[in-house]
């Protein structure tokens, strides 16, 4: 395994492992809007700026209340 892939499976690790969703973090199991899926890009670099993190998250594959194991 690269470091590149281990270091993108512990980030998707310590992202499951938050209690809840956050303005920066969310987790879609599926969506095939391409408008809705831009306005959620928009809206999770803004709320990633007003909570001051470089970054944003958007986890496809993933549910809602997912816990990591």
């Amino acid at each position: 395994m690269s470091r590149a892939e281990e270091y993108l499976r512990s980030l998707l690790k310590e992202l499951c492992s938050l209690p809840s969703e956050t303005g920066w973090v969310e987790f879609k199991l599926n969506n095939k809007d391409f408008e809705s899926i831009g306005e959620y890009i928009s809206a999770l670099s803004n709320s990633a700026t007003l909570d001051g993190k470089s970054h944003a998250f958007m986890i496809w594959g993933v549910k809602d209340h997912y816990k990591a194991p």
